[in-house]
């Protein structure tokens, strides 16, 4: 088993362009013997139960978090996103084995009605020796329209509220592309530690939401640092 935690200087929410720094855990289960594989940085929480013919199938769960004043007083009369847990499914295969992966992750928000939305990604990962494993790969994300009802969308009432924004209809559909890259160093047999940056580009209802053409900004840029430490258990 593989627990750790990373902090992240990024977008104080999604389509803002002020900052700041957050927190989120990771976690991995594997056999007993089985060397740990590649990730990306934004691999959210997984195991694989089955693979067929090379391509593996599992459950995933993720963390969303909200949006309010306290990230920035224009959101003044909007509606307060809370944080909520998200859940669903990953598939993944490695057209190249250890080198080249592509996954896709559907999530489902279990609360709030805040939508759902899926991740593709694929990455090529590139160890430098021993210790020190390289990765960059590209990144598009799509939302349903609840999703972007709630993260882009604004009522008429809102807009009234605010007094900035215009009201605004989001609907779903392609939500960003982007691209990730990270260095990951093995400091002993237990613990590890990565760097990454990520950046997202959002596209259509995302980019021309009021919430981020006036307020915030397409460009969503975070990097990070994460630690994790490696322990077996018997049973």
């Amino acid at each position: 088993m593989t627990i750790g935690g990373s902090t992240e200087y990024g977008p104080s929410y999604e389509g803002a362009s002020r900052s700041s720094f957050s927190v989120a855990p990771s976690f991995d289960i594997r056999r007993m013997g089985e060397a740990a594989g590649y990730s990306a940085p934004d691999d959210n929480l997984d195991t694989t139960l089955f693979e067929i013919a090379g391509v593996e199938f599992g459950p995933v769960a993720g963390f969303r978090s909200g949006r309010s004043t306290s990230d920035d007083q224009r959101l003044e009369g909007l509606r307060t996103i809370d944080w909520t847990i998200d859940a669903g499914a990953f598939v993944q295969y490695w057209p190249v084995s250890d080198r080249l992966r592509l996954r896709v992750e559907t999530r489902q928000a279990l609360w709030d009605g805040q939508g759902l939305v899926a991740d593709l990604s694929g990455d090529w990962f590139l160890p430098v020796d021993e210790k020190l494993v390289l990765s960059a790969g590209a990144r598009a994300s799509l939302a349903n329209s609840a999703y972007m009802s709630t993260n882009f969308g604004v009522s008429p009432s809102e807009a009234v509220a605010n007094g900035r924004l215009d009201a605004f209809d989001a609907k779903g559909g392609l939500k960003s592309v982007g691209l990730a890259v990270a260095g990951t160093y093995t400091l002993s047999p237990k613990w590890s530690a990565q760097v990454y940056y990520k950046y997202d580009r959002l596209l259509n209802d995302a980019a021309t939401s009021p919430i981020t053409s006036v307020l915030g900004s397409r460009h969503q840029n975070v990097i990070g640092f994460s630690l994790s430490r490696s322990f077996e258990i018997g049973f």
